[in-house]
């Protein structure tokens, strides 16, 4: 190693004892962290829990500059603007979830502070405040998660990641780090086209997990599967399921068991969702029966078994959600439960996500409706959309909707973040002059008018996010006599006031067509359509392998072809058993032939007719077992 690469070797591991207190890197961090301090374009394939996000902060850290990372899931960023925060690292999110105040002072600390990491949703790029911005920062490096989506070869393609090319053009010698837990050789080729990397450079870190033990279970009682697993192995796990009724049912169902369990949905008021994830992390409760909403942001490394009780539309969604089992590196287990009617209940659910062009149509003019946006306007607005509300109101089922919000982002109308935590705002409706009119006396309106002013700015010029708690304690009354009070002048419109909620935002690129004019181009829907197909059939193909190692299946499907098998999956046990078996039988036939008479390794291939090979084993193994021997002829014969 040259005295150049020992000191970045020196400053490296200098920055990850600083901030995460660890003396190594991970396999694979290091590789990709010294390609990027290299200056060199790099892909980087990664298994989810593998550690990626290291890999763009330890080189933002450990030189001058800051890091713009590129990702569409806002819980990811607000995590890990949170936990960079607590290390002391200045970090700003930027997301359709902020008021235009918020994201100019977010900006303008970027070019003027001392921000380190700036994380945006993609959906901003597009933005002329942004792109003024980003010319003027001084950017060491760009990230790209969730990189596949810039590839229309890929089943999550958005438009919107094409942007990031033209942001490059801005920061030419800035290098760019794209990461994704899955993408095939056509999509990882697409992804450096797009980004325009200086040369093909792909790292890839093992998608193996040698201390988890896949397997499949075939059953048409699949709670009595569960309940097997709950009492033989000790810990705490995750039951996975497709719907919020589902989860609700089993969980009661094992709680009648004396089984500690709970459920966690989407559906669940946000603090009851953190406390259920806190009972389950502190390990109060055992086990956590969820839909897919129960993942972003699970950090408990000692789980020992994940139980898909519904099988996943993905073996990208399946290794995820398995994966998040025996993080400590303890052996841990992955079980999917299959029955004889699943495969009705997922050619069923495939169909009913591929609504017909027309109704796509239906369901974006009635979105629009929903959110209240005039044909003309809304380019570039966000807005609160509760799925569930929106499709209770239309009697529509949510697989469909989501598919529907889906092309519609893939043909650039409108995008859908996930679910986020979002604060109380409110507007006044009303100049400020007219505001000093309607107040009288020292009423309590009048009271909580002067905490507001005096606490938050903008409040006139558009909605602005206010801390219930904070106005609490300013103006001395309970936050219930707080929200009372907003509510109050929310009814005589001297505010318009939407209390805190967790809700997706609804992003719109465009502004809203008449329906007629909606073009859905039929080789995306297609395109999808076959992608989304032969993911359900790679899902199906794997849960029902009877002969090849799980472990070497989800490895190839993302693209190690070098993949061993793992030893310890269903699969790899039930062949190690029968070539057990074949091996005894093959000893018996062995000492059979020779209690006739003696004879050498050719007399007896030619009587049992297997492979040679396998004979000359069974005799090595006999001989060490000291059960037969070889005579003065150089015949076998058996030992007496």
């Amino acid at each position: 190693m040259t005295p150049l690469n020992d000191k970045i070797d020196t400053e490296l591991k200098a920055t990850l004892h600083k901030y995460w207190g660890y003396s190594d890197f991970r396999p694979g961090q290091e590789a990709i962290i010294r390609s990027v301090m290299e200056g060199r374009d790099t892909l980087a394939l990664m298994p989810t829990g593998g550690g990626k996000s290291l890999t763009y902060q330890v080189p933002t850290l450990a030189r001058e500059g800051l890091c713009v990372v590129v990702t569409p899931l806002i819980a990811l960023m607000k995590d890990q603007v949170d936990r960079l925060k607590r290390m002391g690292v200045n970090a700003v999110a930027i997301h359709s979830g902020l008021s235009y105040t918020q994201i100019d002072i977010a900006l303008d600390n970027c070019v003027y502070g001392d921000v380190k990491f700036l994380y945006v949703a993609p959906e901003r790029l597009a933005t002329e405040t942004f792109r003024l911005r980003i010319q003027r920062m001084k950017v060491s490096l760009l990230a790209v998660d969730e990189a596949h989506c810039i590839s229309q070869w890929g089943y999550d393609f958005r438009p919107s990641y094409l942007r990031i090319a033209e942001i490059r053009k801005m920061m030419p010698e800035t290098p760019i780090l794209a990461l994704t837990a899955s993408a095939t050789k056509m999509v990882a080729e697409d992804i450096m086209k797009n980004l325009s990397f200086g040369s093909p450079n792909i790292l890839r870190s093992s998608f193996a997990r040698p201390n988890l033990s896949y397997a499949v279970r075939h059953t048409d009682d699949k709670t009595e599967q569960l309940l097997r697993v709950i009492r033989n192995v000790e810990g705490s796990g995750v039951v996975y399921m497709q719907s919020r009724e589902g989860c609700e049912k089993l969980a009661e169902e094992l709680q009648k068991q004396n089984i500690s369990a709970s459920y966690y949905h989407a559906g669940l008021p946000h603090a009851e969702r953190s406390l259920r994830q806190e009972e389950w992390t502190s390990g109060k409760v055992r086990i956590m029966v969820a839909t897919n909403a129960f993942g972003m942001g699970i950090d408990k490394a000692d789980v020992r078994f994940v139980v898909h009780y519904t099988m996943c539309d993905s073996l990208e969604s399946y290794y995820q959600e398995a994966g998040r089992a025996g993080r400590d590196g303890r052996r841990s287990y992955a079980l999917l439960l299959v029955s004889s009617n699943d495969d009705s209940k997922i050619v069923k659910r495939f169909d009913a996500e591929f609504p017909p062009l027309e109704e796509i149509k239906s369901i974006y003019e009635k979105i629009c409706d929903y959110i209240q946006v005039a044909i003309g306007d809304g380019y570039q607005a966000s807005f609160l959309f509760n799925i569930h509300d929106f499709c209770r109101r239309e009697h529509l089922y949510i697989g469909k909707v989501r598919a529907a919000l889906k092309l519609l982002e893939q043909n650039g109308y409108m995008t859908l973040t996930e679910e986020m935590d979002n604060p109380a705002r409110i507007h006044f409706c009303v100049s400020r002059d007219e505001l000093y009119r309607i107040r009288v006396g020292r009423n309590e309106l009048d009271h909580i008018i002067r905490c507001i002013l005096r606490l938050y700015d903008g409040v006139f010029t558009e909605f602005r996010p206010i801390n219930e708690q904070v106005i609490a304690s300013t103006s001395g009354y309970t936050i219930e006599r707080v929200k009372e009070l907003l509510k109050r002048m929310w009814q005589i419109r001297i505010i318009r006031y939407i209390p805190s909620n967790s809700s997706p935002i609804l992003f719109l690129n465009e502004e809203r067509l008449p329906t007629k004019d909606l073009y859905i181009s039929p080789d995306t829907y297609l395109h999808r359509k076959r992608l989304m197909s032969e993911r359900f059939e790679n899902m199906r193909a794997y849960a029902s392998a009877q002969t090849e190692c799980r472990s070497v299946m989800l490895q190839r499907y993302f693209g190690d072809d070098e993949a061993t098998d793992c030893g310890v999956c269903d699969v790899c046990l039930q062949n190690r058993r029968r070539e057990r078996n074949g091996s005894d039988q093959l000893s018996i036939s062995i000492m059979e032939l020779l209690r006739r008479g003696e004879m050498d390794v050719r007399e007896l291939c030619r009587e049992i007719k297997v492979d040679p090979e396998r004979v000359a084993l069974a005799v090595d193994k006999l001989k060490e077992e000291g059960k037969i021997s070889a005579s003065i002829s150089g015949k076998l014969i058996i030992n007496e």
